[in-house]
């Protein structure tokens, strides 16, 4: 067993622990590996472990390595800030989208992905605990996005994505609030089925308050290199 594969797999039996001792089942996490800074034969090595799930930060890394790996049944997953700019090649290239937080954001994602066989999954990026650092929208603001993007075509609004500040469990439990009061105000409720939070330092807190996507850099692939 290589080192890839045992980092995935001291993961997944990590998920499966935490799951355990919040009385949940292991099948109800998924995991995105999180690929930043990680050349795309590392990410290949990856996928052989059986990772299928791939989330990038940096829309240029992340089209290079979209090129170099499309002989690959990966399932990318953008998890940056969007900008105006970079939506049309998200549209084109990407199966998710996690950073969304404006309502004009999800509309020109939306006319982007026309002519695309399947929906563009999206995410809400929601500033749960009002970090002045962090993007994502005000709490406040979600219902009203939910009501406008979740009936726009060529998308499905599946859910919410938080960073919550470190040590700041809390933030966890109002995201899984916030996440179950908002199902009501879905065009479409039955696509609404993710909240993406967690990483590699608090995964046991957030699969606790209900996490159904982890998303995890460290614990797989070690430190990034950010000389190149």
């Amino acid at each position: 067993m290589n080192s890839l594969q045992q980092a995935r797999t001291r993961v997944l039996d990590h998920i499966q622990v935490a799951c355990k001792n919040a009385h949940r089942v292991a099948s109800e996490v998924e995991l995105l590996a999180v690929s930043k800074t990680h050349p795309h034969d590392v990410l290949r090595e990856m996928y052989q472990t059986g990772q299928r799930l791939f989330g990038e930060n940096y829309l240029q890394e992340a089209l290079d390595k979209i090129e170099a790996l499309q002989d690959l049944d990966i399932e990318w997953h953008f998890i940056g800030h969007v900008q105006r700019n970079k939506t049309k090649h998200l549209a084109e290239k990407f199966a998710w989208v996690h950073g969304v937080d404006r309502l004009v954001i999800a509309e020109r994602l939306s006319n982007q992905r026309e002519g695309n066989p399947e929906p563009l999954n999206i995410c809400l990026q929601v500033n749960i605990d009002a970090q002045e650092s962090k993007d994502g929208c005000q709490p406040a603001e979600v219902a009203a996005l939910v009501d406008s993007i979740s009936s726009l075509p060529n998308l499905n609004l599946r859910g919410l994505m938080v960073i919550p500040a470190p040590n700041n469990t809390q933030a966890f439990n109002d995201a899984k609030i916030l996440f179950e009061n908002m199902r009501e105000h879905h065009a479409k409720p039955e696509f609404w089925d993710t909240l993406s939070m967690g990483m590699s330092g608090d995964m046991n807190e957030a699969i606790a308050a209900g996490s159904t996507m982890v998303r995890v850099g460290t614990a797989l692939f070690g430190a990034r290199d950010y000389s190149n």
